[in-house]
């Protein structure tokens, strides 16, 4: 065979074990015998060894490969990975339904999914090629997992769509793969995964996607992140087209006419998720039509147009053996119950939190007792109540003491609060729960320093303060346990890369009371340098939209504090960024051609990618969504837009060129 025909062979092979592995792994109906397969498998290798020039991206050859990696790249979704809110009740989702119902014109109908227990993940495509895999993380900053994302033979390497295609789903590990991993990790000595959704997020961080691959991984798509050819108008729609296109699309689904029939199909699940080979936690329940989503908008945290329902959370009955104290990084003294382990909701569980004092009178809990224990969204271990019938007299009052536990501080109970709190500023607990919150990933996001480095840290008297995580030399931690020379360099690269954070990231690290990521952002964003946000007043702080007295309280209180001031002056000195780096207020425009308008892309950019064009019409303060309805302004249509410009024409609404785009906003730049 000439070079040509050899070619021809090999896209052949590729082609034909492609589609096998399609109807394998996909459809889960094999067409042909294994061995045939793995003949046509063996010619392929063969001939790929021999011509590597002629080897195809989305061979199945190509599944594993490349070298182990030193650390994952930080990927931006351009659309965030937003969680949803939840349910666990009928009544919760009526009252989801009718506000769904309230906030859109026409008749409202639902899709019904099942919720998978495992890890979100979002697969970018360009002009059919798998590019880039990555992790839900924070919701907008992900980590890149591309070359363990290969490794699961239902994720198609290349499929039949031009342009940029980012679908996302959630990657899991099925109930055989869990048992058959857990038995060889036994047998080698090795502590088992604890349930099958921290075995399948385990094996996706797997710095070698060899390791990854033996992990036997599967992966359903739910959901569309981008689609620059898009046509669909619903998200049932969305479902059908992403099976046409190769991709493993959960079948149990339905479209629902009423919220009856949604809590039909809730009742059902509840009872039959046990016959699955996967493990669910949920349903999850999304407004249908693509302009009832966009009519219905977001909240900050999740949209409007979906809920998750939660499953009612497992009890079991163990024996509480006793009830030790934590100390948090704001002084709350929580107690928590000491349990003689019990497996529930797919873990081990051997402590569980008892809130506070006053939970434990109320409930009359005492050591000794038998309780029950449910697992509050089957995540967080509660004590639901004693059980004293089972009480033998033997069982012992639980007091909490006067004195901090760890620092012996005389403990307090604030006017209007019910935890009890140790107000000593150098107590040692709150310190080291400072500095876990500070490295934390919604925080200032530093690599390799998790709680037991911190600890470790702590505990060899080379770091009490933040400040003192910027000062750490190379000697400090080598004498570390499993600290080797590589971890080290890569530990102290990351504590240097996160000085140049944007400052939303340091005034959500330092702890403030009350200041969550989104307020620590809005802040950030408001005033624009630590100093000014320091010698802001009362008042000024109240004035801005979403900080409330409580809040604007709390942040005057920290700045007056001298430790504070002496803290940020270190930080300043040692390098760290007191600025904020992302879009400043000022830039956006509020006079500018967009201001305040919806703004919709369709059809393919030539001037601009879609991604700049999005970047300039927000930065002149307009919102572009992925949907014509009756809330836009204008559409700007690019070659080739399809339905998107139809329905707008037929809606009277503005539609641009591309040309006009850029000559309207050459002066605004």
């Amino acid at each position: 065979m000439n070079k040509q025909e050899i070619k021809e062979r090999m896209d052949s092979l590729v082609e034909v074990l492609n589609q096998y592995g399609y109807s394998y792994y996909v459809l889960d109906n094999p067409t042909v015998p294994d061995s045939e397969y793995d003949q046509k498998l063996r010619e392929l290798e063969d001939l790929e060894k021999a011509y590597p020039d002629l080897a195809r991206e989305d061979s199945p050859t190509q599944r594993i490969g490349g070298e182990p990696l030193d650390a994952f790249r930080k990927v931006t979704h351009e659309t965030p990975m937003m969680s949803l809110g939840n349910a666990f009740n009928e009544q919760d989702l009526r009252d989801f339904a009718r506000r769904a119902q309230e906030g859109v014109s026409g008749e409202v109908t639902f899709v019904c999914e099942l919720k998978i227990d495992g890890l979100a993940i979002s697969l970018k495509y360009q002009e059919g090629k798998f590019v880039l895999g990555s992790t839900r993380g924070d919701g907008r900053i992900g980590e890149d997992i591309t070359s363990n994302l290969r490794t699961i033979r239902s994720i198609p390497l290349s499929i039949k769509e031009a342009g940029t295609l980012e679908v996302r789903g959630e990657a899991f590990m099925p109930h055989k793969s869990f048992l058959e991993m857990n038995k060889e990790r036994e047998e080698k000595g090795e502590e088992p995964f604890a349930n099958p959704r921290n075995a399948a997020a385990g094996s996706l961080r797997q710095l070698n996607p060899k390791i990854a691959a033996k992990r036997n991984l599967d992966i359903f798509l739910y959901g569309v992140g981008e689609w620059e050819n898009s046509n669909i108008t619903s998200h049932s729609e969305s479902l059908e087209a992403l099976h046409r296109l190769g991709f493993k699309t959960n079948k149990e689904w339905k479209r629902c006419k009423s919220i009856e029939e949604v809590l039909e199909f809730v009742t059902y699940w509840t009872e039959h998720r046990k016959d699955l080979n996967y493990e669910i936690d949920g349903i999850v329940v999304k407004v249908d039509s693509l302009d009832h989503q966009d009519e219905l908008g977001f909240t900050a945290k999740s949209p409007r147009w979906a809920i998750a329902y939660k499953f009612p959370a497992e009890e079991v009955v163990t024996t509480l053996k006793d009830i030790v104290l934590s100390i948090g990084r704001t002084g709350v003294v929580t107690p928590t119950a000491i349990l003689e382990p019990v497996r529930i909701a797919g873990s081990t569980v051997q402590r569980a939190s008892l809130h506070n004092e006053d939970l434990i009178r109320e409930q009359d809990i005492r050591i000794g007792d038998q309780v029950v224990i449910k697992k509050a969204g089957d995540i967080i271990p509660k004590v639901v109540r004693s059980i004293i019938e089972q009480r033998t007299g033997e069982e012992k009052e639980f007091h909490m003491p006067e004195e901090c536990p760890d620092c012996g501080n005389e403990l307090v109970r604030l006017e209007g609060e019910v935890a009890l709190r140790c107000i000593n500023p150098n107590c040692p607990a709150q310190l080291m729960e400072g500095l876990i919150h500070f490295v934390s990933r919604n925080a200032m996001n530093i690599d390799g320093l998790g709680e037991k480095v911190i600890i470790q840290l702590f505990r060899e008297d080379l770091v009490h303060t933040i400040a003192d995580l910027y000062r750490l030399e190379k000697e400090d931690l080598l004498n570390l346990e499993r600290m080797g020379e590589k971890s080290v360099t890569n530990l102290l690269n990351a504590i240097e890369a996160s000085k140049a954070n944007s400052l939303e990231r340091l005034l959500f690290g330092l702890g403030i009371r009350f200041i969550g990521s989104k307020a620590a952002q809005t802040l950030a964003m408001e005033f624009e340098t630590m100093e000014r946000l320091q010698h802001a007043n009362l008042e000024e702080i109240v004035a801005i939209e979403e900080i409330g007295e409580k809040m604007a309280d709390s942040i005057v209180r920290y700045f007056e504090e001298e430790k504070v001031t002496q803290l940020l002056k270190e930080l300043k000195e040692l390098g760290v960024n007191m600025t904020y780096t992302g879009q400043k207020k000022s830039e956006i425009k509020t006079d500018s051609l967009f201001s305040g308008k919806t703004v919709v892309l369709t059809g393919k950019m030539e001037q601009y990618t879609r991604k700049e064009a999005k970047e300039l019409i927000e930065s002149l303060g307009g919102a572009v969504t992925g949907s014509v309805s009756k809330k836009t302004d204008v559409l700007i249509a690019g070659a080739d837009a399809g339905s998107k410009l139809e329905k707008a024409e037929k809606m009277g609404i503005e539609v641009w060129s591309e040309t006009e785009l850029k000559e309207a906003t050459e002066g605004e730049e």
